[in-house]
């Protein structure tokens, strides 16, 4: 059973997705039509939004931070990937009550849902990265904690 914040962040994806496709598109127009899914009472609603309304406020500074860590042609990363990692993105930068491997986890299993087949394993590496640049502390104390297990 999806959780309240899985559905959220679904979401928000399948928004940026749409806003990617059509830049012009308002943030509220894409919110209303999403909104219309018998599914979206489940979502947690302020997650949605800070999602939604967080990456395409900053989506320049989101795009360079993840596109740093690309190993392929941006041309090449679909739509879903990188709506995928525009969100993580934002939820490793501007959430730190939420762990980074919830974060990280949340996207992979996003990304098997709506990417492509292997496209998950193409967002890991990226946030892998990402996350051991934004959350080295975090990520170290991880690491530390597994060595002792």
């Amino acid at each position: 059973m999806k959780t309240a914040r899985r559905r959220a962040r679904e979401f928000a994806v399948q928004g940026i997705y749409e806003w990617e496709l059509n830049p012009d598109r308002p943030a509220s127009l894409i919110e209303k039509h999403l909104r219309e899914n018998e599914y979206f009472a489940k979502a947690d609603e302020a997650l949605f939004r800070g999602i939604l309304y967080g990456v395409l406020k900053d989506v320049e500074q989101l795009s360079a931070q993840v596109s740093r860590y690309y190993e392929r042609a941006e041309d090449e990363v679909s739509p879903v990937e990188r709506a995928v990692l525009l969100m993580a993105a934002l939820e490793l930068t501007q959430s730190p009550e939420t762990p980074y491997p919830v974060i990280i986890n949340e996207a992979i299993e996003i990304t098997k849902t709506f990417g492509g087949t292997d496209g998950h394993k193409f967002v890991n590496g990226v946030l892998d990265k990402l996350a051991a640049d934004v959350r080295g502390d975090e990520v170290l104390a991880q690491k530390q904690r597994r060595k002792q297990d």
